[in-house]
């Protein structure tokens, strides 16, 4: 099963990743590209508009949730507890502006350490790989879509609907 292209309501994302079998966590093991997936949530296209790669899983607890390219291409992990998601997803022109400001303050958003780890977890009545930020209330739990990409689901708490992803195996 393949994930729609076309955008989606948060009920039809919901009901696509109630339909996907469950993530094993060493299935997440590796190098992902990822893609928001719109759904008209606040943080739609935030994201690519920062550059966002994608995610490293190097172990259970060593885990990059947020790889960025450079203005250069090459890649280098977020320290998510440096993100304020308040006020960029509230900030006005963000798709004009986080691509301009964000490679400004790529040296001091820039870290070396695992900033999340991976966890089976039940959510939705399902046990499930589930990607854990060590500085943030915010959980990705993830659902198979096949054996190189997953469907994401970004828990957040106080957010009113989940935030939608996919990520797709590089290595």
């Amino acid at each position: 099963m393949s994930t729609p292209n076309q955008k989606m309501t948060t009920q039809e994302a919901l009901a696509f990743f109630d339909s996907l079998e469950v993530v094993p966590a060493e299935m997440m093991i590796g190098h992902w590209r990822g893609e928001g997936v719109d759904t008209d949530h606040p943080m739609d296209g935030l994201l690519e508009a920062s550059s966002w790669h994608g995610k490293v899983f190097e172990d259970a607890d060593n885990v990059f949730p947020l790889v960025h390219r450079s203005l250069f291409g090459r890649k280098f992990f977020v320290n998510p507890a440096l993100l304020p998601l308040g006020l960029t997803t509230a900030l006005p022109f963000r798709n004009i502006l986080i691509p301009v400001l964000f490679p400004l303050m790529q040296p001091f958003l820039r870290t070396r350490r695992s900033a999340a780890r991976l966890r089976m977890t039940e959510y939705r009545g399902k046990l499930t790989a589930t990607m854990q930020y060590d500085a943030k209330a915010i959980n990705d739990v993830f659902r198979k879509i096949d054996d190189n990409s997953v469907f994401g689901l970004m828990d957040r708490k106080g957010a009113a609907k989940p935030y939608f992803f996919k990520l797709m195996r590089e290595r």
